[in-house]
């Protein structure tokens, strides 16, 4: 009875030990899906709504973006690389005309979160991102940008 009552007890110590590793591990998770959302979120609105200054706090320096517009018209694909610099300068200028309405999509899809890195997706007014984002010094940003503009015939969002 005393073996039984000792592995009874050693049993349910390793069942509450496992439960808050989990919940730890589950709010450390949430938190860093918080985190990726607010620089996916950074990034869309900065250029929504004309504020390169989210930049700075979403997208890492060494920023390597690339992507395919198409010109709906022609049908033509011109592929366009973009440093950091050039997508601060883009947020600050592109929607001053307010082309983008005001429900544009912004849809964050998050497809993975590992402790240093992550991947995403955004569907926004002008096509579909899928970013890596890293985290350095307890933070969130985004590295790596490869994206296209819709199809035609395929709705935004």
């Amino acid at each position: 009875m005393k073996i039984r009552t000792t592995i009874l007890g050693a049993a349910l110590g390793v069942a509450v030990t496992l439960a808050l590793a989990f919940h730890a591990t589950a709010q450390k998770d949430d938190a860093d899906r918080a985190a990726i959302t607010r620089a996916v979120l950074d990034y869309v609105e900065s250029i929504y709504e004309v504020k390169p200054e989210l930049i700075d706090r979403s997208v890492h320096p060494d920023l390597v973006k690339f992507g395919y517009w198409t010109n709906a018209e022609t049908g033509e694909t011109t592929p366009m690389p973009m440093t950091f610099d050039e997508l601060r300068n883009l947020a600050a200028t592109f929607n001053t005309d307010g082309r983008i309405p005001t429900d544009a999509p912004k849809r964050i899809v998050i497809h993975d979160v590992w402790d240093r890195t992550a991947a995403v997706g955004l569907y926004a007014a002008w096509g579909l991102d899928h970013m890596h984002l890293v985290k350095e010094d307890g933070k969130w940003m985004i590295l790596h940008v490869l994206w296209q503009s819709y199809p035609p015939g395929h709705a935004p969002g």
